[in-house]
């Protein structure tokens, strides 16, 4: 048996019950993990809610671990017992001691990062990669807009885009977390409750816009940000964690001066395993070169995974939060 954080009907945070599961062997393809590290997301509170659709209730919430192959099923060849590993995709249930995970959505994690790192870093540096390399490429000569430049994608993402040659503009929710952004390489933090985004943009720009707007904030900052763009600019909303954006008529981006706009997600760019493997072995590079910088800002014991929600969704958190198991949770 494992303690797993197991969700019976969608709601706030006091729906995660931990409790007892077992988990079994693991089947063809398949590999048995024992978790060390379990990071925290904020698409696991969409899961929760049932913003996004999840499994059949009752189901274990989580997307994204690292931890140790205790188990390989048949018909696997790249792992063995006792390999370090980690993921950061479905099918849920990472809010557990142990799982059974298909092995080809599973990375094996060099020397050089350890699991909590790994669990930190994964899902928010993949998402990170995509977005700055494939999504919209940025470089030299770009100066691009990041919301919550504080969060555990957007400082991964300020460092990485400062790298690549942009200027970064960055949103964020108070004096400290701007500091922590401007650490990070955010060039210009704009504390969004003391400034108007939309102005402060114009001014760093000399009314010029950006190219590009990376957004997972959603409702309360995407109609906003399409005023930030210059004419050709592209919107790239990646999240929603203050709501799901209102319809609107597409006519707006040709008034606004021929937008485009995406709404992309990590799975489809990792959908094949060479993808997948191709972005965690880019974003292990730039973690190896140390041009990435990994903040864990806060920690929970996983059977208190409800007081991490809590403060993920009330803004409390900054960088990467993970859930720690204990050594009888397995």
């Amino acid at each position: 048996m494992t303690l797993a954080l197991r969700i019976h009907e969608l709601g706030g945070p006091g729906v995660l019950r931990p409790e007892s599961v077992q988990v079994g062997h693991p089947g063809p393809e398949e590999l048995r993990i024992r978790h060390t590290a379990i990071g925290l997301n904020y698409i696991d509170v969409y899961f929760r809610t049932g913003l996004y659709a999840g499994p059949d209730l009752p189901f274990v919430a989580g997307i994204e671990a690292a931890g140790v192959v205790e188990a390989v099923g048949d018909n696997v060849s790249e792992f063995a017992v006792g390999d370090r590993v980690a993921y950061a995709s479905g099918p849920l249930g990472a809010y557990s001691g142990s799982r059974l995970m298909p092995a080809d959505r599973v990375v094996a994690l060099p020397d050089g990062v350890d699991d909590r790192t790994a669990a930190a870093v994964l899902l928010k540096g993949m998402t990170a990669q995509y977005l700055l390399k494939q999504t919209r490429p940025v470089g030299p000569g770009d100066t691009i807009l990041f919301h919550a430049a504080s969060g555990g994608v957007g400082l991964l993402a300020c460092q990485w885009a400062h790298h690549l040659g942009a200027t970064v503009i960055g949103t964020v929710g108070s004096h400290e977390k701007a500091e922590l952004a401007r650490a990070h390489g955010c060039h210009y933090p704009i504390v969004y409750t003391e400034e108007d985004f939309v102005e402060a943009v114009d001014r760093i720009t000399e009314g010029a816009g950006v190219p590009v707007v990376y957004d997972s904030v959603g409702q309360a900052t995407f109609m906003r940000s399409l005023d930030c763009l210059a004419p050709r600019g592209h919107m790239v909303s990646f999240g929603q964690s203050s709501g799901a954006v209102e319809p609107f008529s597409i006519g707006i981006l040709s008034q606004k001066g021929s937008l485009t706009l995406t709404r992309p997600v990590l799975g489809t760019y990792t959908a094949e395993r060479a993808d997948l493997v191709s972005t965690a072995d880019d974003l292990f590079d730039v973690l190896a070169r140390g041009i990435l910088q990994v903040r864990i800002g806060q920690t929970f014991a996983l059977h208190d995974a409800r007081s991490a929600h809590e403060a993920l969704e009330s803004r409390a958190t900054s960088g990467s939060t993970l859930l720690l198991p204990a050594e009888d949770d397995a």
